[in-house]
């Protein structure tokens, strides 16, 4: 039946009887009216009811969307995040401003019309609402473009405060990311059509110098570099809200991810931890904090802020709700149930994801990651973009694409490094991947955003973007200007300093914030049990690759050990003008090249990983699953680093002598020792270079042994192998030099009552616990044995970490006898010298034939007379150096001069870590084979770790050096959370009794303590199970000829 004008249609009834006329029925449409213009009127009288809301986004474009009147904010939130095609869309939110001009988050649950006066004239902007310590928790590049915008938006406000170099190098990032690579004439050009800073023009050519130091940067890498730098600044992420204290004084409250700050001014006065809250709420204008009764201190139970209105103070109150909620709760809270008859208090709730579920659903859901389009950074497109092939996005930022930059003033002049051009790049790869970090250039630069997250995406061929790596050396790149502490990222240009340039890091949030403790990310937060840690299942089980990998994790520790001389210690002595500028030429004039190649051979490395492991999920191959000629390029390269190497036993010796000369030198020196980013002692970082030489002669001769001969990476292998085995044959007995220097000069500053300790000739053979006899039973005592002598100590007083000599026995003439079934002593055995006799017990019968063997061997080479020293493990002989009478002489009144230093105990405190310290607590020992051992079994990684009664794996980058294990959140870490020492653990594979059932992993045990950990594939289980139970077993020399008979 068709539809006639001007009536209502009339249906067909039961009975109508067919070919009779049909009736009109009953108009009320007026004359001359029709039903398709009243159906037209009445869809514009809906319309008029929808409301036009305009969203200012982060790049300035506009945005209108249509929303019903009644709608909550949930519903123009949704539309945003789907316009934008934004996954980590829960760390924004859209602020409007208040008539009083402060902004106001829009409330997910509230109705729009509740919360906006006018909402048809209002305008919204998307803004950052939570800012994560770290930028590496941001797993997104997109989501750390929209960051670095916001961050240009709060710089262009002055909400970031800065000196103005650290505003200049922030702008020259952001400039690099918008349009390419330094061009003066374009540079100026943009710089004069768009505003970066707020009186601009006075730091123009500051942006311009740092502009020209970018060169190669993607617009990712820079976008990174943006947040690095600003995250150290003390203002990052903070907005203030004017209040005042009980006194009146004018003050500004701010959230953060920590808790809740105070500031007067600019200068933060006190932070509330939000492990120290108990709870916060507001009446009228009052904003009050109730800490817990234990940790409020000199501070009242409870603190009282007043805020300028009624509304400026629940604002608050909410936004403290959220923060807390974000990044402290693991699922966000229930929803409060309404009470029927009477209400008290706000039932507000943050009704979002928490930062644990948002990385969860990023990491776990398999999000396909859809292209975007920058708004301006099209103008140009950077070299390194143009020429390199590029990864995905999909690859997790954290494991290997970070990049560092900050502000840092230099006058010492860095010295060259020699170079050797990189294997030519193949033309760029236009393979499909719609995870590209860096888009190829695109005509229509200015599109909205609607075309940005849907008309970008159907360009089937993107280009891989390039893992990000670290720019060419910089003069001023390193060193926040904020604050007093250094905090470099992964990867930084080494620092030379002078005192009329002094530059320091930021401050804040280098400490353990509350959420770093469960679940957060990739990059090192716990995973529940259940949880796959598998990352790389599609690529092939490739022994090859996992050694790969194994070479980038452990060159990324490598470099971070390089950093605490080149970055850390070098602002120690800078900032206290401390080191005499001979010693101070000489330190990093032979470390900073070496730092800096080193910078070039991890991006590299990185590189390849990042490409391999895309190839092997396309289930492509070729040239990117091969390390080779990688390698052997580098590995070229090293020979001519081999002067640099050599003097380093000269620069550990002149450091000694100038500790002792400059007592401002010492200080310095002892206290950075205590500093968490000096995880070791400070010397032994001078023995990193030559022992990574021995990690790379180790890793190729693996790689060499897994490889058939056909294979097309087995001959660049090969060949790198050769070139390193040379260069670790003409230094093996510079190693063997330095490791006996540094260990004596280790024990020099731990014992008390020795001077002289280190003297030609002499060499460190054992050092442990024994159990001496004396009038009151078995005392323990540490023993000492050296080439020449035998040295026995007890602990200090407590609170010390000294050990106090209590006797000393030359090896001439020395007799040892086993005495055991005449005293009735397990494991003992007599110690006779020249003047005095000893009885000493050992805790287990392996300890005690240790002793005996290195005891009868240093005994038998005292005898002869000999100069030469004992061999060490793998036929090297360490050889004192010549020396001339007159020098022997002077490094003996060098020791005299000492002696009154080393009377005086308890000069700080000290690590406990240290093997000294470990073989007194786990009454074990460690020989010069053990320490000689560890060289070779130094791992990096990432790891799950359980404790014995829990449930949860918490995933930690794990460090592995000097018989310990160091724990990091992520391998950017500068300093690690918590260490454990393996002397005396064993190692195993868990038993049906433990109750854990998962695949790869290895049970750490020392009595009552008991570890799980958890690899991510067979190879590096059977890695980290071999390199610890070398460790943990202590297995010292091997065995003499008459106890193997």
């Amino acid at each position: 039946m068709g539809e006639i004008e001007g009536t209502y249609r009339v249906l067909q009834t039961p009975g109508t009887r067919l070919g009779t006329q049909i009736p009109a029925g009953v108009s009320t449409l007026e004359p001359g009216q029709t039903l398709s213009a009243t159906v037209a009127q009445a869809s514009a009288r809906m319309q008029e009811k929808h409301l036009h809301i305009r969203v200012k986004l982060l790049d300035n474009t506009m945005e209108i969307f249509d929303i019903e009147p009644k709608r909550d904010g949930q519903t123009l939130l949704t539309q945003v995040w789907r316009r934008l095609n934004l996954t980590e869309c829960d760390y924004f939110g859209l602020e409007f401003q208040h008539p009083r001009s402060y902004w106001i988050w829009l409330e997910p649950m509230k109705p729009i019309i509740r919360q906006v006066r006018r909402p048809k004239n209002a305008l919204l902007r998307l803004a950052v609402k939570f800012f994560p310590p770290d930028p590496g928790q941001l797993q997104e590049e997109y989501t750390r473009y929209l960051f670095a915008l916001q961050l240009k938006r709060d710089l262009l406000e002055e909400r970031l405060p800065c000196t103005d170099t650290t505003a200049a190098l922030l702008a020259s990032h952001l400039l690099q990311s918008e349009i390419g690579d330094y061009d003066e004439t374009l540079d100026r050009e943009h710089l004069k059509a768009n505003e970066y800073l707020p009186s601009q023009e006075h730091s123009l050519e500051k942006i311009l110098e740092f502009h020209r130091k970018h060169t190669g940067q993607t617009p990712a890498e820079s976008d990174f570099q943006v947040l690095e730098i600003a995250r150290k600044l003390e203002m990052y992420g903070l907005r203030f809200h004017r209040a005042s204290d009980r006194e009146g004084a004018r003050i500004n409250l701010a959230v953060s991810h920590m808790g809740v700050l105070v500031f007067q001014g600019t200068t933060k006065i006190n932070t509330f931890n939000w492990s120290r809250v108990r709870k916060l709420s507001f009446k009228r204008k009052r904003f009050l904090i109730k800490l817990h009764a234990e940790v409020h201190g000199p501070y009242q139970d409870t603190l009282e802020f007043l805020l300028g209105s009624r509304d400026e103070c629940k604002n608050f109150w909410k936004i403290c709700v959220e923060y807390h909620t974000f990044f402290r709760l693991f699922d966000q809270p229930k929803a409060k149930a309404k009470a029927v008859f009477f209400s008290r208090g706000s039932s507000f709730r943050y009704s979002g994801r928490t930062q644990k579920q948002l990385v969860d659903y990023v990491r776990d859901s398999g999000v396909k990651r859809v292209p975007y389009e920058r708004r301006h950074s099209k103008t140009r497109m950077s070299i390194r973009a143009l020429t390199a092939d590029l990864p995905r996005q999909s690859i997790s930022f954290t494991e290997g694409m970070r990049t560092s930059a900050s502000p840092s003033s230099t006058n010492v002049s860095f010295y060259s490094v020699p170079t050797s051009p990189l294997a030519p790049r193949g033309p760029p790869d236009f393979k499909d991947s719609s995870n590209s970090l860096t888009e190829p250039q695109a005509p229509d630069a200015r599109r909205p955003a609607a075309e940005r997250s849907s008309g970008v995406a159907a360009d089937g061929d993107t280009r891989r973007a390039q893992s990000p790596g670290p720019p060419a050396l910089q003069p001023c790149q390193g060193l926040s200007m904020e604050s007093p502490q250094p905090s470099p990222s992964t990867r930084k240009s080494p620092l030379s300093l002078s005192p009329a340039s002094q530059v320091t890091l930021g401050p804040a949030g280098q400490g353990l914030c509350p959420l770093l403790s469960p679940a957060l990310s990739d990059a090192g937060g716990a995973r529940m049990d259940g949880e796959e840690e598998l990352k790389h299942k599609s690529t092939a089980a490739d022994e090859a690759y996992f050694i790969a990998k194994e070479i980038l994790a452990t060159e990324r520790t490598y470099l971070k050990d390089l950093e605490v001389l080149t970055v850390w210690f070098r602002s120690a002595v800078v900032k206290e003008d401390a080191m005499p500028a001979d010693l101070m030429t000489l330190l990093f004039s032979n470390i900073d090249p070496i730092y800096e190649f080193h910078r070039g051979f991890l991006r590299e490395v990185e590189q390849r990983l990042t490409l391999w492991e895309g190839s092997s999920s396309t289930r492509a191959t070729g040239g990117h699953q091969r390390i080779g000629d990688i390698l052997l390029r580098n590995m070229h390269q090293l020979k001519e680093f081999t002067s640099y190497f050599q003097r380093h036993d000269e620069v550990l010796t002149e450091l000694e002598k100038a500790t002792k000369r400059f007592k401002k030198l010492e200080t310095v020196y002892k206290e950075f020792e205590l500093q968490k980013v000096c995880y070791l002692p400070l010397n032994s970082f001078l023995l990193k270079p030559i022992q990574r030489l021995v990690h790379y002669r180790l890793l190729l001769s693996r790689l060499c042994g897994h490889y058939a001969p056909a294979h097309p990476d087995y001959a660049d292998c090969c060949d790198a192998l050769q070139a390193i085995t040379e260069v670790t044959s003409t230094l093996q007995h510079s190693l063997a030099r330095l490791e006996n220097l540094q260990k004596l000069t280790e024990l020099q500053r731990d014992l008390v009552g020795v001077e002289n300790l280190i003297t030609p000739g002499r060499e460190f053979i054992r050092e442990g616990c024994l159990h001496k006899l004396t009038k009151k039973g078995l005392q323990q005592r540490m023993f000492f044995l050296f080439s020449d002598m035998l040295l026995y100590t007890s602990k200090g007083v407590t609170g010390t970490s000294h050990f106090r000599i209590r006797g000393l026995l030359p090896l001439r003439g020395m007799l040892v006898e086993e005495g055991e079934a005449e005293r009735s002593v397990p494991h003992c055995f007599t110690i006779c010298a020249v003047q005095k006799t000893v009885v000493v017990a050992a805790s287990t019968r392996l300890e005690k034939e240790k002793w005996l063997c290195d005891l009868n061997t240093a005994i038998d080479a005292a005898k002869s007379g000999s100069d030469q020293s004992l061999a060490l493990p793998g036929g090297v002989v360490c050889a004192p150096p010549y020396r001339s009478s007159e020098a022997a002489a002077l490094e003996q009144e060098s020791g005299d001069a000492r002696g009154c230093h080393g009377t005086l105990e308890g000069q700080g405190q000290h690590r406990a870590n240290t093997t000294v310290h470990v073989c007194w607590y786990r009454n074990t020992s460690v020989s010069r084979a053990d320490h000689s051992a560890a060289v070779e079994n130094q791992l990096s990684g990432y790891l799950l770790r359980k404790f014995k009664n829990s449930n949860g794996w918490q995933k930690l980058w794990v460090v592995f050096t000097n018989f310990c294990l160091f724990f990091y959140k992520t391998h950017q870490d500068d300093y690690p959370l918590a260490s454990l020492p393996l002397l005396g653990y064993s190692v195993s594979v868990p038993k049906e009794a433990d109750g854990v059932h998962k695949q790869h992993v290895f049970k750490l045990q020392f009595k009552s303590h008991v570890y799980f950990f958890r690899a991510e594939s067979k190879y590096t289980f059977g890695r980290w199970m071999e390199v610890i139970e070398r460790a943990g077993s202590s297995p010292g020399r091997a065995r003499c000829p008459e106890e193997e008979a």
